[in-house]
């Protein structure tokens, strides 16, 4: 029995001994000693936020001294795949995965400070969600949740070698795999610009837009070859470390929605073509399998987990890898080729070319890029001025490559247009409670049409109800290519609800009809801010709703006539919540007799905010104030109407009337918690001071007051949430409720 042991064990030794003998006989000259051996190739399968594994897998590999001569990967496989093939090493990856999150990654528009100004006074209004696309009478929708534009710049930073590239060229040889969505057919990428294969692979439908790359539009590799053990012999391999993340099936409670469904959709397709790749393995074949668990593949908020499930996955199969080991020195050198990556270069851009645009006009974006010809290229200042054009909202996507022609380097941008553009529609909600039976409502539609002419032209019409009935349309028409300077004419129908107030009791209510005309001239610098002065002129008719009949106006209509100017300046990374940066304005109104109006007036405001945080504690510091400018007293319907949430706290909502305004904020808020469905979930206290002068009702608060407040708040799909009480130091206090802004 003994010797029938020995005799099968040897067996088994020279099953899996033979095969690799042969395959050392056969195979092409080592890169560093130019000695024969097997040609090793890693094969990274995909697994969203799973994939990240792959990284620990990469280390354990090194530490066994195992050489990797090639690399084909799908999805996360991919991208881990090519940055390593990129010459990237696996400490640089971990620095960067740990700065990674959910929100870095898949943000659907750029950061808030790189958008236009135009974008950003959007964020003032009732509007929310997601801009539809109106075409030929019918809606069209996005392509995917998240456009890309973000992710492909965090791909960027893993690429050691940029610009369009033969993948075999690469440090290490490699390959991507993405699906094409016209001919359902994997695609294998042999060259390309790096991180537009990166991110094509990766492109989960109807989560991330797809690729367009060419002529072609790719969306996720793992729906064709997640495992793709197949490119992998294609590209001369004699022995594939195969590494399979696993695709878990989502739970029967879990299959409640469309996007259930859909995500259960992609990953039993996934799973079929894994287990035509994982029988496709040979006896001399290694497979790895991280033991990752429930961890799922979109938690990219917890990513350096999985490194170390990757290597203990390695150390499983330690006794299987140790034979493929090269010796340190060996070793030592093929990594130090491996991680060699070619000099900057520093030749300057001979032209900057935009591709695919029918719209937009090509010298209006190039005039947006602080890329400029006859400079070499920065990476840096580029994906800055592709982020700030994406936050024009023109385009879907924006990628770039360096492509070589007759020795002059090309800046070649691929400015792919919205294809639900170019009018767009947006709705809006503002609901508001005092938790005491005064309710507010408020919802808005706006009609947007871009690119009207080859200078940007911009028309927008605005209509809300509610508390506030309003109508608004305004064209915006840029002067030259590069929208420095415009013109602006604009039409407005209001009406509004006026309250008055005695202490916190209020003793009447206006109905405030106000129709005005308006033309401004401006200046734009685009993500900062924008400078405007006109002319205005309209009518005002006031009738009282409730009250007593002496406190009825005069049955006029006041007319309008003004010369105004108005100068905003916005740098916050958030309307709602914002935790860095500042904003300011600054209103001027010179109403005048001259220009027809019934009150001769001069009135102003400025205001001011800025925001830092600290992890997740934040503080904001704000100011507000105005009054008028000579002797000339303001009309009823121009008072400053100030009091309620964060706006001096404890007092009604618009309670305070009066021609002086001035008023200071110092608020904190800790950040509890992040979700999928809001954006954050907040908790805070504010210390609030100002003066209401010349108030419209005699007695009224004509000292300082003092008013604090505590709040929950939430950024929501639909906008702010907050639940509020408020207290001001004469014994006022409110509790607030807001959705959206009311």
């Amino acid at each position: 029995m003994r010797a029938f042991a020995v005799l099968a064990a040897a067996a088994v030794v020279v099953s899996v001994v033979s095969p690799l003998a042969h395959a050392q006989a056969t195979r092409d000259p080592s890169p560093v000693a130019g000695q024969s051996r097997p040609k090793i190739c890693l094969v990274l399968s995909g697994g969203g936020a799973r994939g990240v594994a792959h990284v620990g897998v990469l280390k354990a590999l090194e530490a066994l001294r195992v050489p990797i001569d090639c690399i084909a990967g799908t999805s996360m496989g991919a991208v881990i795949g090519g940055a390593y093939a990129s010459g990237m090493e696996t400490t640089e990856m971990e620095k960067v995965i740990g700065g990674l999150s959910t929100e870095i990654l898949f943000r659907e528009k750029p950061p808030r400070q790189d958008q236009t100004i135009r974008r950003k006074l959007d964020d003032r209004s009732l509007l929310f969600g997601i801009e539809l696309g109106l075409r030929d009478g019918g809606i069209d929708f996005p392509k995917g949740v998240v456009s890309g534009v973000q992710l492909e710049s965090v791909l960027r930073q893993l690429v050691k070698t940029p610009g369009f590239r033969e993948f075999d060229a690469l440090p290490i040889p490699y390959r991507a795999v993405a699906t094409d969505l016209v001919s359902g057919k994997a695609m294998v990428f042999h060259d390309g610009d790096l991180a537009n294969v990166m991110r094509a692979s990766m492109s989960v439908p109807g989560a991330i837009a797809p690729a367009a790359i060419g002529d072609a539009i790719y969306v996720d590799g793992g729906l064709t070859d997640n495992l793709p053990v197949d490119v992998a012999r294609s590209m001369g391999a004699d022995i594939v470390i195969a590494v399979n993340l696993g695709t878990p099936l989502l739970k029967r409670e879990e299959l409640g929605s469309v996007f259930g469904v859909t995500g259960q959709m992609i990953n039993i397709l996934t799973e079929q073509n894994v287990r035509t790749s994982l029988s496709s393995l040979k006896s001399t074949d290694i497979l790895i399998e991280p033991a990752l668990g429930d961890f799922s593949a979109t938690d990219f908020d917890h990513l350096p987990v999985t490194v170390p499930i990757g290597i203990a996955a390695v150390e499983a199969v330690t006794a299987r890898l140790a034979p493929l080991a090269l010796p340190p020195e060996r070793y030592a050198q093929l990594r130090i080729a491996q991680t060699t990556t070619p000099p900057r270069d520093e030749r300057p851009i001979a032209e900057i070319r935009f591709r695919h645009l029918e719209r937009v006009n090509a010298d209006a974006a190039g005039a947006e890029l602080d890329t400029k010809v006859g400079k070499p290229l920065d990476e840096a200042m580029l994906d800055r001025d592709l982020r700030r054009l994406f936050g024009s909202g023109d385009f879907e996507h924006i990628g770039y490559r360096v492509i070589e022609e007759s020795g002059r380097r090309v800046l070649d941008v691929d400015a792919i247009e919205k294809s639900w553009g170019p009018n767009y529609l947006r709705f809006g909600l503002g609901l508001a409670s005092d938790l005491q039976g005064q309710n507010t409502f408020n919802a808005a539609v706006s009609y947007r049409r871009t690119w009207i002419n080859a200078l940007g032209g911009e028309w927008r019409t605005d209509l809300q109800i509610g508390q506030t009935s309003r109508f608004y349309s305004e064209l915006y028409q840029p002067l030259d290519k590069s929208q420095l300077l415009f013109l602006s004419p604009q039409v407005e129908v209001e009406r509004r609800t006026l309250d008055v107030f005695q202490a916190s009791q209020r003793i009447a209510r206006y109905d405030v009809r106000q129709s005005t005309l308006a033309l401004d001239v401006g200046s734009s610098v685009t993500k900062y801010g924008e400078a405007r002065a006109g002319i205005l002129a309209g009518v005002v008719d006031a009738t009282l709703d409730t009250g007593p009949v002496e406190l009825a106006p005069p049955n006029t209509k006041p007319r309008i006539g003004a010369y105004r100017f108005r100068a905003i300046l916005d740098q916050l990374d958030s309307a709602n919540f914002p935790r860095f940066g500042f904003a300011s304005s600054v209103n001027v109104k010179l109403s005048s007799k001259s220009l027809g109006a019934t009150d001769e007036y001069q009135r102003w405001d400025a205001d001011f905010l800025a925001a830092h945080s600290f992890g997740p504690h934040t503080f904001h510091v704000a100011a507000k104030a105005g009054g008028r400018l000579g002797g000339d007293t303001l009309p009823v319907y121009d008072l400053f109407q100030w009091g309620g949430f964060l706006q001096q706290s404890g007092y009604p909502t618009g309670s305070l009337l009066g021609e002086h305004l001035s008023f200071g904020r110092l608020d904190y808020s800790y950040k509890l918690l992040n979700q999928r469905l809001l954006e954050g979930l907040y908790v805070g206290g504010s210390l609030e001071a100002g003066r209401v002068g010349s108030p419209l009702v005699p007695g009224n608060a004509p000292g300082l007051l003092k008013s604090a407040a505590v709040y929950l708040g939430a950024d929501t799909p639909v906008g702010p949430f907050y639940l509020g009480f408020g207290v001001a130091a004469d014994g006022s206090h409110s509790a607030y409720l807001f959705l959206g802004r009311p």
